[in-house]
């Protein structure tokens, strides 16, 4: 799976990607950038 990294500013491999769930019922995904290390975040269910 690949998130928008704002350190790198690119597209990047999520590394030890965590389902969460927002307030409003949808889906999201959260983990670190596979480059840098920072935190990544993006809405949708990790495949």
């Amino acid at each position: 799976m690949q998130a928008y990294c704002l350190k790198c500013k690119g597209q990047r491999d999520v590394v030890d990607p965590i389902e969460k769930t927002l307030k409003n019922g949808r889906a999201a995904t959260e983990g670190k950038c596979g480059e840098c290390g920072s935190k990544v975040f993006r809405i949708g269910k990790a495949t």
